[in-house]
């Protein structure tokens, strides 16, 4: 069971996808991480460090730590047969390391709280869980800059309220996710330096039991930060600004995976997630072909965000402490690691094998009868000398009977008068051509860093 027993209600996440390898996209690393084994031996791996620290003291003799280390072990089954019977979880801990060890445990969790030994675990497993995520987002982003790239010049049609609006490339539609990608990386790094901090405080963070300096040793050990400040637990603004910066990287995850939604409609068609041989979309239609790995982006990315608002509700606790937090903490922190995790290596899978279709994207550019070159025609009016209010009139009522009518926007605006007057014909023309869109692309690629 990854579940404590004080917990009615299993992490979904961890049950679902930190329990086994479910599908391609999961990994059991970061599901090991949140595990019953894990959890205690981050605890023990703290309680260790402090003895050592106490040992470099002189207050716990040198054969007694020598005993300590030798004997001290996690066993699982057996904290939870005590635990059945204490309902506490860090005194089953240490009864089963009082049964090990002997007589040397009295040693053990000198002047220590649970909350010092409980949140500065958390702070490893957190560490742990978001170099996992780190390395995901990695290569997501790797993923990306190579889309992009590939696409770089692949002309499509750009949209805006969902409607045609002007030529743009698909490898700059891809290149916004890249850049995006890029800040959630650097956004995840943050979190690592916000979450890995610990704390030996005690009960009320006065440091009554247990000495400054041997809190700050130990985390130095231990590759964390101390707490400056604390009460009886690191404040949670930590858990809730890391929980926040997980909450916008499934976010952009989701975007991406609803644009590829988008794309996939029928009526659109320009690009389509990947679909293996022997695939069935529906039980019913044989010829669907659904984007449901995208769906299931869009859906999962709600659970990080929901569980970032949790994180916002264990901000403010009573007094010192108190234990709301802690129920809630044993679901979100795993669920949204093990989420997040899930969902970089779903859309990396989504990005790499995405079925882009240029030929598709051509054929939508010109569904509008050209009316995608409104503006070219308005500016190039109005350097020719009309005032913009009546060029735009001009092209206005071209643009809706061209749409109306079915008929090629070109035709209709050759055929005014009120345009001839202005414009040559090849000055017209010229106004067609979508290259024109194109010109700046380079620029913007080299800006980003994808060429040089």
């Amino acid at each position: 069971m990854l579940c404590s027993p004080q917990l009615p209600l299993p992490s979904l996440a961890v049950l679902l996808y930190g329990g086994g390898v479910i599908d391609r996209y999961t990994r059991p690393e970061m599901g090991r991480i949140w595990s019953e084994e894990s959890k205690y031996q981050a605890w023990l791996r703290v309680e260790l460090a402090v003895c050592e620290a106490y040992a470099r003291r002189g207050r716990i003799p040198a054969d007694a730590m020598a005993r300590i280390r030798q004997r001290a072990r996690v066993d699982v089954a057996r904290i939870l047969v005590i635990q059945e019977r204490v309902k506490h979880e860090m005194i089953a801990l240490l009864t089963s390391l009082e049964e090990q060890v002997g007589e040397d445990s009295r040693f053990i969790h000198i002047g220590l709280t649970t909350s010092d030994v409980w949140d500065t675990a958390t702070a490893l497993q957190l560490r742990d869980a978001v170099d996992l995520l780190i390395e995901g987002q990695e290569r997501l982003e790797k993923a990306l800059g190579m889309l992009a790239l590939r696409h770089k010049d692949t002309l499509t049609i750009g949209r805006t309220h969902g409607v045609h609006a002007e030529p743009t490339t698909f490898g700059l539609k891809v290149a916004v996710w890249y850049t995006e990608a890029g800040r959630n990386l650097e956004r995840l790094r943050r979190a690592r330096a916000t979450i890995s901090v610990g704390k030996l405080s005690g009960a009320v963070g006065n440091f009554a039991h247990v000495e400054p300096d041997l809190e700050a040793e130990v985390c130095r050990e231990l590759g964390l930060e101390a707490a400056p400040v604390s009460t009886q637990i690191v404040q949670r603004d930590r858990h809730a600004e890391f929980c926040a910066m997980l909450a916008v990287a499934a976010a952009s995850l989701e975007k991406i995976a609803l644009e590829v939604r988008g794309l996939q409609r029928t009526e659109v068609l320009e690009a389509q997630e990947p679909f293996g041989e022997g695939q069935k979309g529906s039980s019913a239609m044989p010829h669907k072909r659904n984007p449901e790995l995208a769906e299931r982006v869009c859906g999962l990315a709600r659970l990080v965000r929901t569980n970032a608002l949790a994180a916002l509700e264990n901000v403010a606790l009573w007094h010192e402490r108190d234990i709301s937090h802690s129920s809630v903490e044993r679901v979100i922190l795993p669920d949204s690691t093990i989420v997040l995790d899930y969902l970089l290596h779903l859309t990396t899978f989504i990005v790499e094998g995405l079925d882009v279709d240029p030929a598709r994207m051509i054929e939508n550019l010109e569904l509008s009868h050209g009316l995608v070159y409104s503006q070219r025609v308005l500016l190039k009016l109005t350097d020719a000398g009309l005032p913009r209010q009546a060029a735009y009139e001009i092209v206005q009522r071209n643009a809706m009977r061209a749409w109306k009518d079915r008929r090629p926007f070109f035709e209709l605006l050759a055929a005014d008068a009120q345009v001839t007057a202005q414009l040559s014909a090849d000055e017209l023309k010229s106004c067609f051509d979508p290259a024109f869109y194109l010109k700046n692309v380079d620029a913007i690629f080299k800006r980003l860093g994808l060429i040089q």
